[in-house]
């Protein structure tokens, strides 16, 4: 913050620009097509209000949808290519700190100067032509609009598309010629606006599947494929199914991003990265699914350290003592997923005798997981119901018999906590729940202070927003 003449505080360029960035938040159901804003037609008017039709149309796009490990996915494509010698443009979603993440050039996130540039040219245009019938756009609609202007306007060789939601009525799905698609694992994940079976959410992210143009998926459940191969068959697209990465073929080197099932996503980086170079005139022929070697820049880009935060990520406590409180930091959300991250967080801690604590997301509805309470329709507290339930199980889970339901047995309390005002904390003897994460993470830093030969190993997951609130509490 500045300061003003007055000595009071001045917002910055940049916080003036996320003010209006937040301005577009609606609470508007995204994909819904029955609500004028949500209108997927519209995304047509932004584009030529942009004047974004033809830089788009010359883009070399890799489009990416999936439940889970598409970023991942477009992560290791894009860096498979940056080592081959590209201009890499990446669009991701959501961020964990700083919106800037969402757009990467050349592996950078987009510097502030060039955000602001070519955040005002776009929110400015759109604004001058707003209108009842063409509002202005909603939150992620904007960023992917922005994300075309900046990859067209930086003459990116190849702009890396993760889709932010479903496929189908997706903001990046104005694309219409993409040089190669790809579905990443698929799984339950935003069903009410997907659908409530694995084919109708199939069916969704296949709505990024254009005529003719190659697409790739990975092994999936047999409802999910099916759907998948009758909508590609419909657009008469050549979908290919790709197995995990063979690790031998890595030379000794690790995967950047942590997780046996990173292979999946690496798989499928390969395919899509070695058509992209074929189909744009830089391959002769793809490399075979069962290849028995790799390029040497395909495997520098597969094990470069990768920047993907909050997906596998290990981060000390940036506090007194960082190696004695440790983050597992993974934003599984679906029931596939959080089963893969338990097994990362198990194998990663499994020659460490030392004590373990698993948290829990808050299972907040809102944007910040700074209040762990959740939120009944009408807005108001449930005051940690949910919360609680999940304590009892996590009791019975721990003491079996002995929990039993019963809060005498398990030696519930009440507890007082400060933290800039008073918050009841309920105990139980192998868990807590507590009314906001602040006053979690100075517990956990207070009981290292109070048992300094213990390390403590925190495996935080459920939500990626969950996670970027951990990490700026906790790289204070």
């Amino acid at each position: 913050m500045g300061e003003g003449g007055d000595g009071s505080s001045k917002p910055t360029p940049y916080e003036d620009a996320l003010d209006a960035l937040s301005s577009l938040i609606t609470k508007r159901s995204r994909a819904d097509t029955s609500n004028n804003g949500d209108c997927f037609e519209l995304l047509s008017d932004y584009v030529k209000i942009l004047e974004l039709e033809e830089p788009i149309s010359q883009l070399k796009i890799i489009h990416v949808a999936g439940t889970k490990g598409k970023g991942s996915t477009c992560t290791f494509t894009e860096s498979i290519l940056r080592h081959c010698g590209f201009r890499t443009g990446l669009f991701t979603s959501p961020h964990l700190i700083d919106v800037r993440e969402r757009f990467r050039l050349d592996g950078v996130d987009i510097s502030e100067e060039k955000f602001l540039a070519y955040f005002w040219w776009c929110f400015e245009r759109l604004k001058e032509k707003a209108s009842d019938d063409i509002p202005m756009p909603s939150y992620f609609r904007f960023l992917a609009l922005l994300a075309f202007k900046i990859f067209a306007a930086e003459e990116v060789d190849v702009a890396i598309l993760e889709v932010g939601l479903g496929g189908k009525y997706d903001a990046t799905n104005v694309v219409k010629a993409p040089v190669v698609c790809g579905v990443s694992s698929l799984g339950y994940d935003h069903m009410e606006i997907l659908g409530n079976t694995l084919g109708a959410i199939a069916g969704e992210k296949a709505g990024i599947f254009k005529p003719g143009v190659p697409a790739f998926t990975v092994p999936q459940p047999d409802e999910a494929m099916c759907v998948l191969e009758e909508k590609a068959s419909e657009l008469n697209v050549p979908l290919q199914l790709v197995r995990p990465l063979d690790a031998n073929l890595l030379n000794g080197f690790k995967l950047g991003l942590e997780g046996e099932h990173q292979y999946v996503n690496a798989g499928l980086a390969i395919a899509l990265s070695s058509t992209w170079l074929q189909r744009t005139g830089h391959l002769e022929v793809p490399y075979p699914e069962r290849t028995t070697s790799l390029p040497e820049q395909f495997i520098k880009g597969l094990t470069a350290t990768v920047s993907l935060q909050g997906r596998a990520q290990i981060v000390p406590d940036n506090n007194e003592s960082p190696e004695d409180l440790v983050f597992y930091l993974d934003g599984a959300h679906s029931p596939e997923s959080m089963e893969v991250c338990a097994r990362w967080f198990s194998l990663s801690i499994k020659d460490d005798s030392q004590e373990k604590i698993l948290s829990c997301q808050p299972l907040d509805t809102s944007r910040s997981s700074h209040d762990l309470v959740q939120r009944n329709p009408d807005g108001k507290s449930r005051k940690n119901s949910t919360q609680f339930a999940l304590q009892r199980v996590w009791e019975n889970l721990m003491l079996g018999d002995k929990a039993g339901g019963n809060e005498k047995s398990t030696g519930a309390v009440f507890e007082e906590l400060t933290d800039d005002k008073e918050m009841a904390v309920r105990s139980c003897e192998n868990s807590a729940v507590f009314p906001s994460l602040p006053s979690a993470i100075k517990w956990l830093r207070d009981s290292v202070q109070k048992s300094q030969s213990v390390r403590f190993q925190v495996l935080v997951t459920g939500s990626l927003h969950l996670i970027g609130d951990v990490l700026k509490l906790i790289k204070k």
